[in-house]
């Protein structure tokens, strides 16, 4: 490895260790990038307050994730020199609560699903029709419930007969469950078609907890084409969350820029990771409406900018998906569902995407459904789920470390999946009769 690699690797090391994370594997890039500052280090929440991990020094041992204490003391210290120092100026939420597990029975291909644990970090594998879209989906539907958006949500599916397994002649009631807060609150709902082709509640209980699901969002950053989202004018005061298409992005920058500056230039200098060309980004209202305001770049080494249709479809993604992740804790979603972020990356970014969303998951769980072998490498097999088919309905599996630790030994998750050794690749089945 050169120099100038080995200088990079140090500095993206630097940047990940401040949030106590540890980095699998190597890179290369072609420049270097001056370490963060300690001021430049992300929020994360310990007991529902806003504290700045300390950098730890790019040569210390670092604790995996999973291995960390959860509630230290103020001023304490955890692993080599990360010492948690409170921010006064944060106001980080002080009510979320982690989702446990979910049950989901009647929902798509999920025919029953029971209290299916869910972590910090959740990488879903499967094959293509398996059902790793509708489980993400359940999470999306049970907060369109919470939102007063049922009906809406039914509609665009094309029906109650649609949404139910199989239909509603096979399936009469579809049932949704979860449980946060280490099973001291839990919500369940069953929902039955009528005659309109509609779903209607049965039964909820209870109702209270409906505020805990807020905010959960699925992201789908897919649409970059011609008439993308991204590349048109936004309001410029829709920032109170980045929207799951990605259409105020700008707006968000704008806020992150003047607001937040630290993560806005934790932002920028992430997506120079990947793209070096870039430098910065030109965030300013329309001219002829200043209420408006409109994605723009800036390349490196000039003083014109460019739009967003002179970005390419993987770059765009990787810096909605940087900007989501990398956003204050107090912003970010407290469950962020993505499906398929792979798309259009190069491997080097797929690594950086990795470790962002380990850092995210520091103060939000997160759940992706993916393809990608080499997405895979970057986890662990506890924050794998198998999707699998068997006789029509879809069924989850979490992979554990003891039964693939001699398999580990050689290869990689994603080399494992490959060889068929993890399940989740496309088999012949035989579905009963219904």
């Amino acid at each position: 490895m050169s120099k100038d690699a080995k200088a990079l690797r140090r500095r993206f090391l630097e940047c990940f260790r401040g949030a106590g994370l540890q980095h699998r594997g190597g890179f290369e890039g072609p420049e270097y990038v001056p370490p963060l500052k300690q001021e430049q280090v992300p929020l994360i929440l310990v007991d529902g307050v806003p504290v700045r991990p300390k950098i730890v020094p790019p040569d210390s041992a670092v604790e995996p994730l999973d291995s960390r204490p959860t509630g230290p003391a103020m001023g304490s210290t955890q692993g080599a020199g990360a010492e948690m120092i409170p921010d006064p100026e944060a106001r980080g939420p002080t009510n979320r609560r982690p989702l446990d597990w979910i049950s989901v029975a009647g929902f798509k291909s999920i025919e029953s699903v029971q209290k299916l644990p869910i972590k910090r970090v959740n990488v879903v594998i499967g094959a293509n029709g398996s059902g790793k879209s509708n489980l993400i989906n359940a999470f999306s539907f049970l907060e369109a419930i919470r939102g007063g958006r049922l009906d809406e949500y039914v509609a665009r599916a094309g029906g109650a007969d649609r949404v139910l397994h199989f239909g509603a002649k096979t399936t009469d009631e579809l049932v949704i469950g979860v449980s946060l807060a280490d099973s001291r609150n839990q919500y369940k709902v069953t929902l039955i078609p009528d005659e309109s082709d509609r779903l209607v509640p049965l039964h909820e209980v209870p109702t209270w907890i409906q505020s805990h699901l807020d905010p959960w969002r699925l992201y789908h950053f897919h649409d970059t084409g011609p008439h993308s989202p991204f590349k048109k004018t936004c309001a410029l005061h829709d920032n109170r969350f980045l929207r799951p298409d990605g259409s105020n992005l700008s707006a968000l920058l704008y806020l992150l820029r003047d607001k937040h500056p630290e993560s806005y230039e934790l932002i920028r200098r992430t997506i120079r990771l990947a793209m070096p060309f870039f430098d910065d980004f030109v965030l300013r209202p329309v001219a002829a409406n200043e209420d408006m305001i409109r994605l723009a770049w800036r390349q490196v080494g000039t003083n014109s900018y460019s739009d967003a249709s002179s970005l390419s479809d993987g770059t765009l993604r990787f810096m909605a998906m940087a900007t989501l992740l990398l956003q204050p804790m107090q912003l970010l979603p407290s469950l962020v569902l993505m499906d398929e972020p792979e798309l259009g990356l190069h491997p080097y970014a797929i690594t950086l995407l990795c470790s962002l969303v380990k850092t995210a998951s520091v103060g939000a769980q997160v759940i992706i459904a993916t393809q990608s072998s080499s997405m895979l490498d970057h986890f662990e097999p506890e924050d794998v789920l198998v999707a699998e088919r068997r006789e029509g309905a879809s069924t989850f599996r979490r992979l554990n470390t003891t039964d693939l630790e001699a398999w580990l030994d050689d290869y990689s998750l994603g080399q494992l999946w490959e060889k068929n050794e993890l399940g989740g690749r496309p088999t012949p089945e035989m579905r009963k009769t219904r």
